[in-house]
C-alpha cells in the first residue's frame, strides 16, 4: 500500500510537473484580468439593480409616509366637520375610523418599505466595496502584468543566451585552441629552422670561396686583361 502511495506520488508530482512547463504566466495573468473584469461586470450590474430597489424602496417609504399623513388629515376633517354639524356625527366616525386605518396600513407599508431600503443600501455598500477591491486588483495585476512581460522577455534572453553557452563543447574549444597554439609554435620553429639552415649554407660557400681564393672579381679583371692583349695583338702596324 505504502509503495502504491509513493507511485502516486510520484506521479502528481511528474504531472504538475508537466502542467508547471506547459504553463505561460503571461497568458495565465491574462486569463485572470478577464476573469476578474468579467466579475466586476457582474458586480457592477448586481450593484445598480440592488441600488435600483434600494431607490424604489426609498420611494415607497415616502409615498407610504405620505399617504399616512394623508389619512390622518382627513380623519381630523372628518371629525371637525362633525363638530360642525356638517356631517353625521356617526358616519364621521365611521369614515374617520376607516381612514386611520388606512392610515396604519400606510405607516406598515411605510415601515416595511424602510427595513427593505436599510438592507438594500447596505448591499450596495458591500457590492460597492466589492466592485473597488475588484478595480484596485485589476489595476494592480495590469500593472504587474506589463512587469512581468518585460521580465519574461530578458528571462527568455537570458535562456535562449545561457542554452547557447551550454551547448558550446569547452573541452572541444580549449583543445581546440591549444592545438592551434602548439601548430603557431611549430610553424615559428620551422621559419626559424630554415632561417639558420639558410645562414649555414652562406657560411660554407664562404668557408669554400676562401679555401680556393677565386674571387669572382679577380677572374673578371683577368678575363679582361687578356681580351686587350688578344685585341693589341691583332692590331695593324703603322
Amino acid at each position: 500500500m505504502n509503495i502504491l502511495k509513493r507511485l502516486f506520488k510520484i506521479g502528481q508530482s511528474e504531472a504538475h510537473s508537466a502542467i508547471d512547463k506547459l504553463e505561460d504566466p503571461i497568458k495565465l495573468t491574462e486569463q485572470g484580468i478577464r476573469d476578474m473584469k468579467q466579475d466586476l461586470d457582474k458586480s457592477l450590474h448586481s450593484l445598480a439593480e440592488v441600488k435600483a430597489m434600494a431607490i424604489r424602496s426609498r420611494n415607497d417609504f415616502n409615498t407610504y409616509n405620505e399617504k399616512a399623513k394623508d389619512y390622518e388629515r382627513k380623519a381630523m376633517s372628518l371629525l371637525q366637520r362633525a363638530e360642525q354639524g356638517a356631517i353625521a356625527s356617526d358616519e364621521a366616525d365611521r369614515l374617520a375610523s376607516q381612514a386611520l386605518i388606512k392610515k396604519q396600513e400606510s405607516e406598515d407599508h411605510a415601515k416595511r418599505a424602510k427595513g427593505e431600503q436599510q438592507h438594500f443600501e447596505k448591499s450596495v455598500a458591500q457590492l460597492e466595496g466589492n466592485v473597488k477591491q475588484l478595480k484596485q486588483n485589476i489595476s494592480k495585476w495590469e500593472n504587474e502584468l506589463k512587469t512581468l512581460r518585460a521580465r519574461v522577455k530578458v528571462s527568455n534572453a537570458t535562456k535562449k543566451l545561457n542554452k547557447q553557452l551550454a551547448q558550446i563543447d569547452s573541452s572541444s574549444t580549449v583543445s581546440m585552441l591549444e592545438r592551434m597554439k602548439e601548430k603557431a609554435t611549430e610553424e615559428e620553429a620551422l621559419a626559424e629552422s630554415y632561417g639558420e639552415i639558410a645562414n649555414e649554407n652562406r657560411s660554407l660557400d664562404e668557408e669554400i670561396d676562401s679555401a680556393l681564393d677565386t674571387p669572382v672579381q679577380s677572374e673578371a679583371s683577368d678575363a679582361l686583361a687578356a681580351l686587350k692583349a688578344k685585341m693589341n695583338k691583332n692590331k695593324p702596324a703603322e
